[in-house]
């Protein structure tokens, strides 16, 4: 009789092995005349390209949207996308909402039921106070 182990595929885990930026283009759009994209103006002329140099596998596409308040547009690798706003922001705060895009995964915010998620379950199963003799009182 021959024995045979039980073939299994690994699942993939981002940041096992080697990390995947799960943000693949960010669209920035401003207005060049309203005052609400004064800092996002200031963004894109001192801040953008460093940031950008840092991160070269994010696209970065710049459009100027007329009469509009300025928005910043995260599309990630799932296909999803998250869009936030950021009018009469300065250059710094703006900037902190790009990293906020960029490290975000594109999933959306989960409420969680459990302290403790995992991928794998648990050997020794779910342990219930009515599980085996009980107490003596």
């Amino acid at each position: 009789m021959t024995l045979r182990a039980i073939e299994k595929v690994t699942v993939g885990q981002n940041g096992v092995g080697a990390f995947i930026l799960q943000c693949r283009k960010m669209d920035i759009h401003y207005c060049d005349y309203s005052g609400s994209s004064r800092g996002m103006n200031a963004f894109i002329k001192s801040q953008l390209a460093k940031f950008a140099a840092k991160h070269p596998q994010i696209e970065f596409a710049v459009s100027p949207r007329p009469r509009k308040h300025p928005v910043l547009i995260g599309h990630y690798i799932n296909g999803k996308q998250k869009s936030i706003c950021v009018k009469n922001m300065d250059s710094l705060q703006i900037l902190k909402k790009v990293e906020l895009l960029r490290d975000a995964s594109g999933e959306k915010i989960k409420k969680v039921n459990k302290p403790i998620t995992s991928v794998n379950e648990s050997v020794r199963g779910v342990w219930s106070p009515y599980h085996g003799t009980g107490m003596a009182v």
